[in-house]
């Protein structure tokens, strides 16, 4: 879910024109009726949106803060829009499995309509037929498993690029946000387009702007009277600007390979060359046009660069803080013997077990999006007792529900030996509602072994051949590292994680 309030200024302005426009005092009761989930108090016009995000106060922090008075089903409302905030896994359950195909919907948004393709791509387009084609070309063709084993030896290479850069810096301070998204660009941009283009300065620029963007709260969306704010405060013009020049490049791109005369192996095919092929195909029924093409590629940017080095960058970031989680872990990375310009590979950490329970608990404290997706209902439906409307948005606090203390002991601590008790370990493939940070349902993200490859192969690298230490002249100790969030519709640690890198010798 976008952060709804990212910007003091268009705050003020919402509260200036309340007060020009409304001429009477606001009641302090509750709407909640009896047949309705728990609300708290609504101004006139704005509903709860002055209850909810602030640069000090992230939406998941303000959602989690409001139902924690209010309970884990509560409907707020933002401008005119119904949204329903879901902030349990029993009530989670009951959304995306239970009442699955009646939540199984996106609301418009005219930021993701504008910024992919009038949601042509997989993510955001509405439930319907449309949706089930592009999805099942994403899951049959592009994410299978056999697919992503193919693009391994570009997740390894970049990889040993990456150590490779890091091991240049000859003992000064690494930032290791960089350096990720570096990784996770180049990743995506070889198994996508065909060859990396994020060393390009302007295309980095882009790319980033792009998912700032993406977190923007557009007042047309629930307040329609006062659209007229996008179009003053420059968000549509920025919206209309970044969306063209990313479709001008991915013009390039597809025409690049449409005129290309070299023939690749199967396994050495990119998305476009997929996607192209696909076009091609003269079968019956649904036929993939040059639009969703663009659309499904862009979505592979957006769920597949920034979150995945989010999640890798907060995992170093625990590891660092932790340092016998960092010392049990790395005795099992190094378990396997490498020679210094070997890397480890992916037939290495297969059985890498606490690795694997270090990059859940990290899910479960920090899932990149902390808010799912938002649904939308398709018709009314009884959930839990309450009556819920047809057309109410569904807000799903995946971080919440990491956090709740029904479901985990020491919820707020970095505990990893937690997930290899076979009693009480739990998946995130969403069958376990306690652990959902890629979501659940028919709505649960198709790149989870995508994410989840790059993500392993990276971490066993890092810790495998350097020892990471903080930068001493502040005097700050590794338990001190500063875990502060910055609010976005990816949360990212509020300070680029710096850090000394000192090879290690096997020595």
């Amino acid at each position: 879910m976008a952060e709804l309030i990212n910007n003091e200024t268009l705050a003020m302005i919402l509260v200036a024109i309340f007060f020009i426009l409304i001429l009477y005092r606001w009641s302090s009761t509750s709407t909640t009726t009896n047949s309705s989930p728990p609300s708290p108090p609504k101004l006139p016009i704005i509903g709860n949106l002055h209850q909810i995000g602030s640069p000090r106060s992230p939406l998941h922090l303000s959602l989690q803060a409001l139902s924690q008075v209010h309970g884990p089903l509560m409907l707020l409302h933002f401008g005119s829009v119904p949204v329903l905030v879901v902030s349990s896994a029993e009530a989670a359950q009951a959304i995306m499995k239970t009442h699955d195909l009646t939540f199984s919907s996106r609301p418009k948004s005219t930021v993701f309509a504008k910024l992919l393709y009038n949601s042509k791509d997989v993510a955001t387009a509405p439930y319907g037929e449309y949706w089930r084609q592009v999805k099942s070309i994403c899951v049959l063709n592009l994410l299978s498993n056999k697919r992503v084993r193919s693009f391994r030896g570009v997740r390894e290479e970049e990889t040993k690029a990456m150590m490779m850069k890091i091991r240049d810096s000859e003992g000064g301070v690494v930032n290791l946000r960089d350096m990720l998204l570096t990784l996770t660009n180049d990743v995506v941009s070889r198994v996508a387009l065909g060859k990396s283009y994020y060393s390009d300065g302007v295309f980095k620029e882009l790319s980033n702007e792009h998912t700032e963007l993406l977190g923007s709260l557009y007042v047309g969306d629930y307040i329609p009277w006062l659209g007229w704010l996008d179009r003053v405060s420059g968000l549509d013009a920025s919206l209309d600007r970044v969306a063209k020049l990313f479709d001008d490049f991915l013009d390039i791109v597809i025409q690049e390979h449409m005129d290309s005369t070299v023939q690749k192996a199967e396994d050495e095919k990119d998305f476009v060359d997929v996607l192209l092929e696909l076009q091609q195909q003269h079968s019956p029924g649904f036929r993939i046009d040059r639009t969703s093409i663009k659309g499904v590629i862009l979505d592979m940017f957006v769920a597949g660069t920034d979150t995945i080095a989010t999640l890798a960058e907060w995992t170093m970031a625990e590891v660092i803080k932790h340092p016998k989680v960092m010392s049990k872990l790395q005795t099992e990375i190094r378990d396997v013997n490498k020679g210094e310009e070997d890397i480890l590979t992916e037939d290495d950490v297969i059985n890498m077990h606490y690795l694997n329970a270090v990059i859940k608990e990290t899910l479960r404290l920090h899932p990149p999006l902390p808010l799912i997706l938002p649904r939308q209902s398709t018709q009314d439906v009884e959930l839990n007792g309450y009556n819920i409307k047809a057309n109410t948005q569904v807000i799903v606090n995946a971080w919440q529900i990491g956090r709740d203390r029904k479901s985990y002991y020491k919820p707020d601590e970095f505990e990893p030996e937690r997930f290899l008790n076979p009693n009480s370990d739990k998946s995130y493939k969403g069958n376990d509602f306690e652990l959902i940070p890629f979501g659940a349902g028919r709505r649960m993200c198709p790149g989870i072994q995508f994410a989840t490859a790059v993500n392993e192969i990276a971490l066993a690298n890092l810790l495998h051949k350097f020892d990471w230490t903080l930068p001493t002249a502040g005097g700050v100790r590794s338990e001190d590292l500063d875990m502060t969030e910055k609010s976005g519709i990816t949360v990212h640690k509020k300070h680029p994680l710096k850090v000394f890198a000192a090879p290690y010798s096997l020595a």
